[in-house]
């Protein structure tokens, strides 16, 4: 009986020695990361965004600094006025002049909330795409895990041969240039 236990107690530690962490394989993680600053910078549709939204800025300042400039000749008009007519006549006048001013910082305060809210819905709207793409991308490839560097940054270290953003960009680039913009959106 003291041998049957004795087996039986040697072969136990022999399959417990065999089932070791340290020698079991274990499966290799397949990391990456994107540098979301960089991607933004070089991809050509974020890009046309940001062009769409300065040529519109422009064309909205222009109309404003039209009006500006019309104040502005108002105002030096209504200054030799003041000092002709006097601090009576500039105090009755004067707050025409304060009401228009007042108007124009309203016009260009709500010229640039409005350009900030239009180019806000595209580019969260672009960056939802971007994920997604990412997200197929990472499957295709075989990653478990791809990490977002940038302005929100979640790596402190990475070695550069993790770094995808190149060609995650490069692939981006060639689906929104071949017109799949659509396609890229809908992963």
């Amino acid at each position: 009986m003291k041998k049957i236990i004795l087996v039986l107690a040697l072969s136990l530690s022999i399959v417990a020695c065999n089932n070791n962490p340290a020698t079991t394989k274990t499966k290799e993680i397949k990391t990456a990361y994107v540098d979301t600053s960089k991607l933004l910078e070089e991809y050509t549709e974020a890009k046309d965004i940001e062009a769409k939204y300065k040529s519109k800025s422009d064309d909205m300042g222009k109309e404003l600094q039209a009006e500006v400039a019309k104040f502005k000749a108002e105002a030096a008009s209504f200054q030799q006025n003041a000092q002709a007519k006097g601090q009576a006549w500039a105090q009755e006048n004067g707050s025409r002049l304060q009401k228009k001013e007042q108007e124009l910082r309203y016009a260009q305060d709500s010229m640039v909330q409005q350009l900030q809210q239009e180019s806000g819905v595209e580019m969260d709207s672009l960056v939802k795409s971007v994920k997604k793409f990412i997200k197929e991308y990472g499957k295709e490839k075989g990653y478990d895990y791809i990490y977002g560097t940038g302005e929100a940054v979640s790596i402190l270290y990475a070695k550069d041969q993790y770094d995808i953003t190149k060609e995650i960009t490069k692939l981006l680039n060639e689906k929104y240039k071949s017109g799949d913009k659509k396609a890229a959106e809908k992963k």
